[in-house]
């Protein structure tokens, strides 16, 4: 069995011998990145597995293939996603890039906030893309169109709106599931939320308990969302709301989380997003509209801003780096 597998990581990464990669992190979550203009190299899952592999190939929670996104949905088909926004397009000259994105396991994920980050910081490295202080560059993803604008900690991603899975259960209970994790010792709440993935929450009493968790192990969630769910586990500072230099309120939580595909991960952008929705629902104070999200591998920036729907849009802030790049042997 280990022959045949270890073969079958062969296999994949020999079909890619030649093409150049980058290693890149967005606050430790890493990612194996690719540049594809031509949109020649679409990734099977196997070949994704055996790049992310931590000892047989690169290592990384995912790959990220940046590539036109006329190649891969045809012209007519991009005009139509952007019908709200006619003055973008994707041509040769001039490209909306799309992230394509892959968990760890080849499977395909809608969005990954850090890894929009990585991406972008990826296509400036490139010469792919310049981005200007105050510019907004339009990126593609499959849980649609995203923007990023060059901040002092790095990047900030316009994440697009939050929502409750099940807004009823959410809306009369807070919670709308049950999270068994491996050093839990009893089922506990959770809210399940969307920022075009799926992420349940579960809040914690203390760092001692977060710090016990062994997600290794794939948390059981029931009922789990149709399409799966992220995992995260969060213990809210205290005091939960302080001021910043400049005086304005902060709320701060620490976070760890099982991503799907993956396992635990030493960041997600998105599930940090989510937890800071949920801890403002559990708080009942929508008022504190930043947040500091620290998780193992440093710490990001979410912020709110409301519509006038009743509906809040979301921003994250953090770190890109990239690690290295080569060219597959």
């Amino acid at each position: 069995m280990k022959e045949n597998c270890v073969a079958h990581h062969l296999t994949g990464l020999d079909a890619l011998a030649g093409i150049i990669v980058t290693k890149a992190h967005a606050t430790g979550n890493d990612f194996v990145m690719l540049a594809d203009p031509a949109g020649e190299h679409e990734l099977e899952a196997h070949q994704v597995a055996a790049l992310c592999d931590r000892h047989l190939g690169i290592g990384g929670d995912g790959v990220i293939r940046a590539v036109p996104a006329h190649q891969v949905f045809g012209d007519a088909s991009v005009s139509r996603m952007l019908a709200e926004d006619p003055e973008l397009t994707s041509t040769e000259d001039a490209p909306l890039w799309f992230m394509d994105y892959r968990n760890g396991d080849g499977s395909i994920a809608e969005m990954c906030g850090n890894g929009v980050r990585a991406f972008a910081h990826f296509l400036i490295a490139e010469d792919l893309v310049q981005l200007s202080e105050g510019q907004e560059l339009p990126v593609l993803t499959r849980a649609g169109l995203r923007s990023v604008r060059k901040v002092p900690e790095g990047y900030a991603i316009g994440m697009g709106v939050w929502s409750f899975i099940d807004p009823e259960l959410a809306s009369s209970n807070a919670s709308d599931s049950l999270v068994i994790a491996s050093g839990l010792d009893e089922p506990r709440p959770a809210l399940s939320i969307s920022m075009g993935n799926p992420h349940t929450v579960v809040a914690l009493g203390d760092t001692d308990v977060l710090e016990g968790l062994n997600l290794h192990e794939e948390p059981k969630v029931d009922p789990v969302p149709p399409h799966g769910t992220n995992v995260e586990f969060v213990v809210p500072a205290d005091p939960l709301v302080s001021t910043d230099e400049a005086g304005e309120p902060v709320g701060r939580v620490r976070m760890r989380v099982h991503e799907r595909g993956v396992g635990e991960t030493m960041s997600c952008g998105t599930g940090a997003c989510a937890a800071a929705a949920a801890v403002r629902v559990w708080a009942s104070d929508d008022s504190v509209t930043a947040w500091k999200v620290d998780v193992p591998g440093g710490q990001v920036t979410v912020r709110f801003t409301a519509r006038p729907d009743g509906a809040e849009d979301v921003e994250l802030a953090g770190p890109a780096e990239l690690v290295l790049r080569g060219t597959l042997s």
